[in-house]
């Protein structure tokens, strides 16, 4: 574990089940735990804070990316651990079959992503400082990191730290990574779904930083 995550208590992100991401996820179909509501809410929090025109990096992209129709993009790059899911995404312009927990150094060059998203992801990594810090690597100076998750998550993978706060100590847990990994102008903000939209039943909660421009 990175020396970021100093504080931490030494089991906060340890899992139930060790099993390879890549032996789990993959078993899995191609899917997301978010209903339609929390998708559409994630679409257009991405309307307002992704480059139109440039290059994204989706981390532990399934098989969507939530990506908000009528925008044009130069390309979307997903980093996930499940060759059917990632075949499954219709906007990945490139496919990389990538373990962060296994190794969180992304393969690419500094300074070269316009913005990255990772959307139900965070509940997941083992060492998320060290990826988070990678992620800032790699992004344009002044670029975002978009995070986004619901309520629901794999039991079986998600750390233990991650599993016992409630959702306001998990934003402020993304807040403090982001923080520790390099990541500046912090905002954060939350969609509750409305009462008389049934296909809506997932809150959202948002975290964003940005790599500083100097």
């Amino acid at each position: 574990m990175s020396d970021a995550s100093e504080g931490f208590h030494e089991k906060a992100f340890t899992r139930a089940n060790d099993e390879p991401d890549t032996i789990f996820f993959a078993s899995r179909q191609p899917d997301t735990l978010m209903d339609l509501g929390a998708r559409t809410a994630v679409s257009a929090l991405y309307r307002t804070v992704l480059p139109e025109g440039g290059v994204l990096l989706d981390l532990m992209t399934g098989g969507f990316s939530h990506l908000p129709d009528g925008v044009a993009f130069a390309g979307v790059i997903g980093v996930g651990v499940g060759r059917a899911a990632l075949d499954a995404n219709p906007v990945l312009t490139e496919r990389v079959l990538h373990d962060l927990n296994a190794n969180p150094v992304l393969p690419f060059e500094d300074d070269s992503i316009d913005a990255a998203m990772l959307c139900d992801g965070l509940a997941y990594l083992t060492d998320p400082v060290a990826v988070l810090t990678d992620v800032c690597r790699v992004l344009k100076p002044g670029a975002p990191l978009a995070i986004t998750f619901s309520d629901n998550y794999h039991a079986a993978k998600a750390v233990a730290l991650w599993q016992a706060l409630e959702a306001p100590d998990r934003v402020r847990l993304a807040g403090i990574l982001l923080t520790r990994a390099g990541f500046a102008e912090l905002d954060t903000g939350e969609v509750t779904p409305p009462e008389d939209l049934t296909a809506w039943q997932d809150t959202v909660h948002a975290v964003i930083g940005r790599k500083p421009v100097s």
